[in-house]
Formats: C-alpha cells, structure tokens, sequence
C-alpha cells in the first residue's frame, strides 16, 4: 500500500478515520470467572486479545519463591494464525527470540505496577492469547494485562494504559496504527501510567525524526489517556452489574 492511500489529501486514513481518533475499542473483564482469579478480553479494530490471572499463589517451583515480594511470571501466546512478522517473513514461534523479549518487558512494566510486596512468598502469572493481530498488538496486550489484574483483585499503584503513533510524511503523526500503516509507517508504542505523563514503557522500532519525537510523545499520551477512560467506563460498570447481581443473591 502506498503512503498516498494510507492519508488521502482530505485528511482520511484508509478507513475512515483522521489521523488523532483510535479505532473503535470494546472490552470485557471477568470473562472467565470458573478457570482463573482476574480475566479480560479486549479488542481494538480487529485486533482481539485475551489475558487469565492466577494468583497470587504458591510457587510451583523454589525459583519463583521470594521472601519479601510475589514473583511475577507473563506467557504470551502468538498462535501462527493469528500473527505475521512480515518483516522477517517467518511466522513467530513460542519461544522466538521476540516473544521472549515482549514477555521480558511486560514483566518489567507491571512488576513496577503491582504492589509485589503485598503477596510475599507467592506467585502471580499471567497468560496472554492473541487471538487476532491488525495493528497495535503490543499496546492492545498492555491493556488487556491491566484489565485482567483488575479484575483479579491484585493492589496495583494505577492502571496502565497504551497505543501508538506513527509518522506519515516526516511530519504528520498518526494515532492507533493498523497492521497495513504499521508496515508502511516509522512508529513508537508508549503506555502510560493512570492520568499522568509518567511513561511506563517506549518502544521504537524505527527511525524517528527527532524534531518529531515530541509531537508524537504528547499525541502518543493523550490517545493513552482516551484509552484509559474507556477502560474505565468498562470496570465500572462491571462493577456495578457485580454489586447488583450479589444484592439480588443475598434477598433472594
């Protein structure tokens, strides 16, 4: 696709958005309430993400046993249908040295979210699933982890929220890539903690201009911030349906 049809001259992206709205962003938690303790499933566009949340409980091995802190696990779960590396042209498998890596960052990102300290001498794990990939895969795995913990309970410091941004042109940045803009396109992942300005995580792939690097950081933090709104609405009004469901329990 060439950059021509990614931005037309009436300022539309190839489906229908402008360059600083995301895509539409539907989410769920408690999704699995029978197999785990915190559950979520989160789609943005066409991009699907499920995480489960175990925990905390006992380490299953001596490894995983810290005296003053839970030990925190995350396995990702790419399925070869679901993701294309198209840069390589090679599907990703389980233990690529890129999903290895993603899972390196995450752990990074939300040992610093979680209150570990809270759950000595425990484990908490986190198992996410892609069921489909269209862009933003990393910033829609971020969300989903955050929904999940949530969800389970576990004392966090504030959510976390993520999207990325592009750059079309060397100047017009781009908000919520698509898996076509992200090939097309140089551009960064960022998550943000709560409704600060505090970066919690920055990846970029590409080459940036420099001079352009600030404008897509302040872009970057307010689609973030969106994001995190909607994630919001969605918690409390599950919590809400949850309340109503546990009164009616206890007249009945």
């Amino acid at each position: 696709m060439s950059r021509q049809e990614i931005y037309s001259p009436e300022g539309l992206r190839v489906d229908g958005r402008r360059w600083n709205e995301i895509r539409r962003l539907s989410c769920k938690i408690n999704t699995h309430p029978i197999s785990c303790d915190g559950s979520s499933y989160l789609q943005i566009g066409n991009t699907k993400v499920m995480t489960m949340v175990h925990g905390p409980i006992e380490p299953k091995n001596k490894s995983s046993l810290l005296q003053d802190r839970a030990y925190l696990t995350v396995n990702l779960n790419i399925p070869s249908f679901s993701f294309f590396n198209a840069t390589t042209n090679k599907k990703l498998s389980k233990n690529s040295k890129k999903i290895l890596e993603l899972q390196v960052s995450l752990v990074n990102i939300f040992q610093d979210l979680i209150i570990l300290k809270n759950y000595p001498r425990t484990q908490i794990i986190i198992n996410t699933i892609v069921l489909n990939q269209d862009g933003s895969l990393i910033s829609s795995i971020i969300n989903s982890i955050s929904l999940a913990l949530i969800d389970s309970g576990i004392s966090m410091y504030d959510y976390i929220s993520s999207v990325n941004c592009g750059l079309f042109n060397s100047k017009f940045p781009i908000l919520d890539l698509n898996y076509l803009e992200e090939l097309d396109l140089p551009f960064l992942t960022i998550a943000i903690i709560g409704k600060s300005e505090n970066v919690s995580f920055l990846l970029l792939e590409n080459n940036l201009p420099l001079d352009a690097l600030e404008k897509i950081l302040a872009i970057s933090i307010s689609g973030s911030h969106r994001i995190k709104d909607l994630m919001d609405n969605q918690v409390k009004k599950s919590s809400k349906l949850r309340i109503k469901s546990i009164n009616e329990q206890s007249i009945n």
